[in-house]
């Protein structure tokens, strides 16, 4: 039975640990009072878009009017080179919440991708929803992950374990007893990262060489989730 003592405390517990470059977060971010942070399938492929154009120093305000019907990559010729604010290892879309894994490749980046991140997605639920306020409860939290071995749980729990819990034949404790049909649900689901450690290279929004040199991929890392989600525990949503 796959165990990682270190997820004992919940998420509810966490809080912006320290952290500098070099350093590797899990990172959450809640709806306030537990509201839905997407209204429909458009604001979910809008919180994908966010995820590449947020992560650059560079901003332009009428950023999606310019990259309209455009597959990620693409950058108006005017705009500068991208640099990006942080690494992206893995994502997971929620209803009300949202989980990233990121790595800090410049003094505060991760700080400000989270904070254009969460301005952005207000403001255009606002707008579309004729609503007031921050749509999110408070600041992001965040963990340090200490070590490749508790990176890999961490990565398998953001994009394995959430993207289970939204499997429509029971959520997470079916994926549990019928794996293969889960996995396969998941592998389609488009909000996750789950499907891209399949071929990392092939997503945008990560950095395929970081995941390869941390993760193992491909059937080995379809192996790896196996083995933690049927031999997983979890309370409060972290793993026992």
């Amino acid at each position: 039975m796959v165990r990682l003592s270190g997820f004992r405390r919940s998420i509810e517990d966490m809080r912006v640990e320290p952290y500098s470059v070099g350093s590797f977060l899990h990172v959450v971010k809640r709806g306030a009072r537990g509201m839905n942070i997407t209204g429909d399938v458009h604001d979910q492929r809008r919180f994908l878009r966010l995820l590449y154009f947020m992560n650059d120093l560079f901003f332009n305000e009428d950023w999606e009017e310019q990259v309209e019907g455009r597959d990620f990559g693409y950058r108006p010729e005017h705009w500068p080179q991208r640099k990006p604010l942080t690494s992206v290892l893995a994502y997971t879309l929620m209803p009300n919440h949202f989980h990233l894994v990121l790595k800090e490749t410049r003094e505060r980046g991760i700080s400000r991708f989270m904070q254009k991140i969460g301005q952005s997605m207000t403001e255009h639920f606002n707008l579309k929803y004729d609503q007031h306020g921050s749509i999110f409860q408070g600041s992001y939290r965040s963990r340090t992950i200490g070590d490749d071995i508790y990176f890999r749980y961490v990565t398998a729990y953001v994009a394995v374990k959430n993207t289970f819990e939204l499997y429509p034949r029971g959520g997470l404790r079916s994926a549990q007893r019928d794996f293969e049909k889960a996995w396969k649900w998941g592998i389609a689901y488009q909000f996750s990262s789950l499907r891209s450690y399949l071929a990392p290279e092939s997503d945008p929004l990560l950095d395929p060489e970081a995941i390869s040199e941390m993760l193992p991929v491909g059937a080995a890392f379809k192996t790896f989730s196996r083995d933690v989600i049927r031999g997983g525990k979890w309370t409060n949503g972290e793993f026992e």
